[in-house]
């Protein structure tokens, strides 16, 4: 009995180093804000959405840039290229790099826990193709629901989405414990999530913004540093 407890015990142990240690080799890039330091871990299973973050990442394009759009218990936007030394009473939102990206929505492996990072794109209207923007991304603040509101989110989706997605019950007990914002499942990209300064996240989507909602005193993204890159980004990499 002993052995087999044992033998149980450093089976565990060794699904979770190996668990351990491919969440570490995903790529990280590290946003040096205004308000503190954000560290993301981008997703393997989204590589077009992760290689073109890193590439902006590596070439300097998000230095300079803002949180320019932020909405308490929902979510922190940045990105826009033309938020760049923006005056304040500058309207943000409508930049990019010059392209879209195509939508790599992977339910119900990527959803939009606190802490999720997605790309924001235009609406339905004149995006039907849910293509992303290709530079300006948002981080998952959102609000914890109760069942009940869960199972009504889940039928809002399943109909924003032509009935090809919807929370599944793992989901909804994940949103119950962490909170986020399971109403844009289905519809917009998740492709990483913060592994290092929520703290951050935190005072960022609490504070004082305009009627534009850009905050008031701006939120700058200094630098984002490429920390490192997963094996499958590398290889990627190499190819082109």
């Amino acid at each position: 009995m002993k052995k087999f407890l044992l033998l149980a015990a450093f089976a565990i142990f060794a699904m979770l180093c190996v668990e351990g240690e491919a969440r570490e080799r995903r790529s990280v890039v590290r946003l040096e804000t205004s308000a503190g330091n954000i560290r993301i871990a981008l997703s393997d299973d989204t590589p077009a959405h992760r290689d073109n973050f890193l590439k902006l990442a590596a070439s300097g394009f998000y230095d300079g840039t803002l949180f320019h759009r932020v909405i308490k218990d929902f979510m922190i936007q940045g990105g826009d290229p033309e938020s760049k030394g923006a005056p304040k009473d500058s309207i943000l939102g409508d930049g990019s790099p010059g392209y879209l990206l195509p939508p790599e929505i992977d339910l119900p492996y990527q959803y939009h826990l606190r802490g999720a990072v997605a790309m924001a794109r235009e609406g339905d209207e004149t995006n039907p193709d849910r293509l992303s923007n290709g530079a300006q991304f948002y981080i998952v603040w959102g609000k914890k629901y109760s069942i009940k509101e869960l199972d009504a989110i889940s039928a809002q989706v399943e109909e924003a989405t032509d009935g090809t997605a919807q929370l599944t019950r793992d989901m909804k007990l994940e949103y119950l414990d962490k909170g986020g914002a399971p109403h844009l499942d289905g519809q917009y990209t998740v492709f990483g999530e913060v592994i290092e300064g929520m703290d951050v996240v935190e005072r960022i989507q609490a504070m004082a913004t305009d009627s534009h909602d850009r905050p008031v005193d701006d939120v700058v993204i200094h630098h984002a540093v490429v920390e490192q890159k997963s094996k499958k980004a590398e290889a990627a990499r190499r190819r082109r």
